[in-house]
């Protein structure tokens, strides 16, 4: 499963990853990087159409996420010499947020997620204790290849109604509280991405104060888990969390509200 961590593993991993810095290019070449790190933007992999803010795919069939076309992601970590049987390390400086969205693009397209790594803290926890660097790494360009798995953590609008019937199920809103107030699917439980962060490390809070906080809202290991939100990135960074700390049966949902509702589907309100 994809996993979290330290920055202390990743200075002792470094000759052995493809380093993925997903911050703007400005960010990458002016404030520096990771030694070795390749520059792959945020807005380089994300599907090419949109939703507004309140929808949370792309694409008219919600099971299919907001994942950008095949060729172009093969194209784009090819360029960039990473190769498909590559360990990846992803970071950001946004607590992981948008780095965590690149990791399971990859795995959704087929990378071996035990291969796949988010950084615990971002390039700001990083540069309090490691070297960074403004050299270019030298790229040499390789064959990447996706290759979907079978199964996909993606459900529709249909298997997130089922989902909000089953007593062993719980949905997860990933919103803030403003918008889960505003609208939410039935039932839903709200969870805000950054209650699972810790502002000072940057990174995630520690294990047991991370499960304490699923627990008081009734998210926990033995439970399966469907999540949803209205940006990709939030999603991802809940789901790379929670594999982190032991979920295994996890699912999530990149439709949009407004297409929950053009289905005939009811939204709750309030609190």
């Amino acid at each position: 499963m994809t996993d979290i961590v330290s920055t202390d593993w990743v200075a002792d991993h470094l000759g052995d990853l493809g380093v993925v810095d997903v911050r703007d290019a400005w960010e990458y070449d002016g404030i520096g990087h990771l030694p070795g790190a390749v520059n792959i933007p945020f807005d380089s992999f994300r599907a090419e159409e949109h939703a507004a803010e309140g929808s949370g795919g792309a694409n008219d069939d919600s099971s299919t996420g907001m994942l950008p076309d095949a060729e172009d992601f093969e194209a784009l970590l090819g360029e960039n010499g990473i190769a498909t049987d590559d360990e990846i390390v992803a970071y950001d400086d946004m607590h992981g947020v948008f780095a965590a969205r690149f990791l399971v693009t990859a795995e959704l397209l087929g990378h071996d997620p035990e291969k796949l790594h988010l950084l615990d803290g971002d390039f700001s926890a990083w540069q309090r204790e490691h070297e960074t660097t403004s050299d270019a790494p030298g790229v040499e360009a390789t064959d990447y290849v996706v290759d979907p798995p079978a199964e996909s953590v993606l459900v529709d609008a249909d298997a997130v109604a089922a989902a909000g019937d089953d007593p062993e199920t719980v949905v997860v809103d990933t919103r803030e509280d403003w918008e889960y107030e505003e609208g939410h699917v039935p039932g839903a439980i709200l969870l805000d991405w950054k209650d699972l962060v810790d502002d000072e490390s940057r990174g995630i809070l520690p294990r047991d104060e991370a499960l304490a906080v699923l627990e008081e809202r009734g998210i926990t290991p033995n439970r399966r888990v469907v999540l949803y939100c209205n940006t990709a990135r939030r999603i991802s960074h809940t789901y790379v969390v929670l594999r982190h700390l032991g979920f295994e049966d996890l699912a999530f949902y990149e439709g949009s509200l407004t297409e929950w509702e053009e289905q005939d589907r009811p939204l709750e309100t309030g609190s």
